[in-house]
């Protein structure tokens, strides 16, 4: 059975194949070789069939997209109609002085049809239908097909960054992306194909012109000079063959002509045509005005009263077929809300008074315009980019950043929570744009002066028409969604250690299985259980240490006794393997490292109080603490305004106690040990913290 289906598509798949080339052949061969009468029956009455196709696929087209091969199939359908002019021609002219009947009895009918006993009127009508064609028609398609092709063409620049800016965003995926470039290619090239093939219908309606009159001149010459026919017989011959031959050519191309014009005139919708008209006429407000003209003018004396007052009565009884269909979809709208909220109203969801979102904004009533009430705009699409690519940076999946509005906050307030805990709050202006000055700004701008909220940099709010003189004096503009977005990105970046639980581990166990499956069954649950392997990870992530060679993580972790190891200690054992991908984003590879050393006497101080700390931790002497803290402060915040970024560089020993206090005070800034440094990378120390009090103590001694 499949079998004979295999072979029946592939006899399909070569009919289709092999037609269209066999089609052009017969095409040729008709202008060249007489056909009888009956063959050019039945190839004009093929003829009005595909151009009724034609009109209905494009009447039945979502999109002009939907019908790209529309030009290509106007062109065939064109040169098909030319061929059968041509052959009709040779049996019109060469057999005309038999009767009526010589071309076939299409030929013969059409023209019997709108002549009727007066050729004169059959050419009037005929000249009435090439003018409406040409002139109308043809005219008005070929003029909207240029603007559509010149338009598209002038667009496609600006479609092409908008698809890179949505790109670098994260809002689209990189064949997400391809394919709506190659949609907007596709688009140019059919509307620069369509304003080509307009001029296809425009030279067939002149080409008819021409045959008619080359049919009734020639036919009369012929007739008159060849056969011996009077005037008259050769006229009433030869004129209904040719107007007979002309309409039953001239109609498939009106048909075409209609089809043009609706391909290049259709607006994309989710509908087709017909249902989009429908939908968009079908006003009750539209057909009562129209119902009420109608109905005073059919009380005017001298009116055809009864006809317009029974027009009137149509009308307001189309305009009442509406006003019920629009209030019955009014009315099962009301009560599916009804039922969705009256359900139980003693009842309190759990939703109501949880929220179980990992990470979530909070706007301020005055904010709500960043996002739409459909879940989209400029605010979503930044927030999605800003997590799928941190997510790319960390090495796993961020949940999923919730966005509500929070009406105790100011109009212009936001917070960021991770859990229920506020973590990030600042203030934005959304009709404002911000101004954060560059190197070589030195013109002060007028606006509302604040501090960047992910840098700490002064910046100022301006109005947006001053956008290009700030731009001209060197300040970088900022997008109030981008300062919110940006803001998250830090946040994320900050706290990315309590982003990831079990659930998020598991998932990157499994898909790690698929490559290395051995390795994954013996680390978990085998050498530690899924709990310290996530612990593990969240101590990695707290200080800036991407997870996205989980691979190597598990092979560290594997050649490692763990036996009385803590958690603690084996994410610092396997630190000096990782740690090399933060320093690859701290600093690039071909630059060296920027580091803040401390004095041996400071670091002598910390390692003795290492080694005394209980389990409350590193206990330092509270102005050594404060001493130290100012100073690495200071050097921070020297290095990150000449735009280096620094870390600092200590002994093992001191390292994560040293780290964990710096952070404490200074978020972003790092600190490594001195086995963490990869063996050719170079190092820049910038500045080396002393101890004060030590030194004022040495210059004491130096004076007495």
């Amino acid at each position: 059975m499949q079998l004979a289906e295999n072979n029946k598509s592939k006899s399909l798949k070569f009919l289709s194949t092999v037609s269209l080339p066999i089609g052009i052949l017969v095409l040729m061969t008709m202008m060249v070789i007489p056909l009888p009468a009956f063959l050019l029956d039945v190839f004009f009455t093929s003829n009005i069939l595909i151009s009724l196709i034609i009109l209905m696929v494009a009447l039945q087209t979502f999109k002009p997209l939907d019908f790209s091969s529309f030009p290509t199939v106007l062109l065939f359908a064109t040169v098909m109609r030319l061929g059968l002019n041509v052959a009709s021609t040779r049996i019109v002219l060469s057999q005309g002085h038999t009767g009526t009947d010589a071309a076939g009895n299409v030929i013969e009918a059409f023209g019997n049809f709108v002549i009727g006993n007066d050729y004169v009127v059959g050419i009037f009508v005929f000249a009435i239908l090439i003018i409406i064609n040409l002139v109308v028609i043809t005219k008005g398609a070929g003029r909207v097909s240029e603007v559509s092709a010149r338009f598209t063409l002038d667009a496609m620049p600006g479609k092409q960054m908008a698809i890179d800016a949505d790109l670098g965003a994260g809002i689209l995926t990189s064949e997400e992306a391809k394919e709506k470039r190659q949609s907007i290619e596709k688009e140019a090239d059919f509307y620069g194909a369509m304003d080509g093939a307009s001029k296809f219908v425009k030279g067939d309606a002149i080409a008819a012109i021409l045959i008619l009159i080359i049919n009734v001149i020639g036919g009369l010459i012929i007739g008159t000079t060849q056969h011996d026919l009077s005037f008259s017989n050769a006229a009433q011959n030869y004129v209904i063959l040719s107007v007979g031959d002309g309409l039953v050519a001239q109609i498939p191309s009106l048909l075409l002509a209609m089809a043009t014009a609706v391909i290049v005139t259709r607006i994309s919708s989710n509908f087709d045509l017909s249902e989009q008209i429908s939908q968009e006429v079908g006003m009750t407000r539209a057909w009562l005005p129209a119902a009420a003209v109608l109905l005073l003018i059919g009380f005017i004396p001298g009116m055809p009263n009864i006809l317009f007052i029974i027009s009137a009565l149509l009308a307001a009884g189309i305009a009442y077929y509406f006003y019920k269909k629009d209030k019955k979809i009014e009315e099962s709208v009301v009560e599916e809300k009804d039922d969705a909220t009256t359900e139980d109203l003693d009842k309190i969801d759990l939703n109501e008074v949880t929220d179980n979102s990992p990470i979530s904004i909070q706007l301020g009533y005055g904010l709500i315009k960043l996002v739409d009430q459909d879940n989209t705009g400029p605010l979503v699409s930044r927030v999605t980019g800003v997590r799928r690519q941190v997510s790319k940076d960390l090495g796993f999946i961020l949940p999923s950043v919730r966005i509500t509005d929070d009406l105790n906050l100011g109009a212009d307030e936001y917070t960021i929570k991770l859990g229920q805990t506020i973590i990030g709050q600042n203030q934005v202006f959304p009709d404002k744009l911000l101004a954060i000055p560059g190197d070589e700004s030195d013109i002060k701008i007028t606006g509302v002066n604040v501090k960047d909220p992910s840098f700490n940099m002064d910046a100022t709010w301006i109005d947006k028409y001053n956008k290009d003189k700030a731009e001209n004096a060197g300040y970088m503009i900022v997008t109030p969604e981008a300062v919110v977005a940006t803001h998250l990105n830090q946040i994320l970046l900050r706290h990315a250690g309590d982003l990831i639980g079990q659930d998020e581990v598991q998932e990157l166990l499994e898909n790690l299985k698929n490559t290395c499956p051995k390795l994954v069954d013996t680390v978990v649950p085998k050498i530690l259980p899924l709990n310290q392997l996530t612990g593990i990870l969240k101590i990695l992530l707290a200080e800036a240490v991407p997870i996205t060679d989980l691979r190597r993580v598990l092979e560290l972790i594997s050649n490692i006794n763990i036996t009385n190891m803590s958690i603690t200690d084996i994410a610092e054992t396997i630190r000096p393997a990782l740690v090399g991908l933060l320093i690859q984003k701290i600093c690039p590879i071909n630059k060296p490292l920027s580091v803040i050393t401390l004095a041996p006497e400071m670091e002598q101080i910390i390692i003795n109080a290492a080694k005394d700390q209980s389990n409350n931790g590193l206990v330092l002497e509270p102005n050594f603490t404060q001493s130290m803290i100012k100073a690495i402060a200071k050097a921070f915040e020297s290095a990150t305004s000449e735009g280096i970024n620094p870390v600092i560089l200590t002994s093992p020993i001191i390292r994560r106690n040293l780290s964990n206090l710096v952070r404490q005070n200074i978020e972003d800034l790092n600190v490594l040990s001195f086995t963490e440094l990869p063996e050719n990378r170079k190092v820049k120390v910038i500045a080396n913290i002393e101890n004060k009090n030590t030194n004022q103590n040495k210059n004491e001694e130096k004076s007495t």
